[in-house]
């Protein structure tokens, strides 16, 4: 069976995302590689939460739909969640306020 990795660029459809796989050419004339990329639509039934930027497996299967010809088969590596990334913008925000607070705090002499 015909087997690819590739990144999820888009996962909006219901149990289908589709994936992104790059391969390099060499051009016959000039000498050079170059870089293609192909779309594939997979099934992601039975996969649970894949996002997009998931670096994923996809395996060859049976027709099934007009142009859905892959299933996901494992999960490489995930991406970052953008809550994830929420939670850490809000972590640092927060430090960032305590240290301003005390800079001030030393910054302002006390009356003594």
């Amino acid at each position: 069976m015909l087997t690819k990795v590739g990144t999820i660029t888009a996962a909006k459809m219901t149990e289908t995302v589709t994936v992104t796989v790059h391969r390099s050419v060499f051009h016959p004339l000039y000498r050079k590689r170059y870089r293609v990329s192909t779309k594939f639509l997979a099934d992601s039934k039975g996969v649970p939460d894949l996002g997009v930027g998931d670096t994923v497996q996809i395996t060859e299967c049976r027709p099934l739909s007009k142009r859905k010809r892959f299933k996901v088969t494992e999960v490489i590596k995930r991406a970052a969640r953008v809550s994830d990334m929420a939670e850490e913008a809000g972590l640092s925000d927060a430090m960032n306020k305590r240290q301003k607070k005390e800079k001030e705090d030393e910054s302002v002499p006390s009356a003594q």
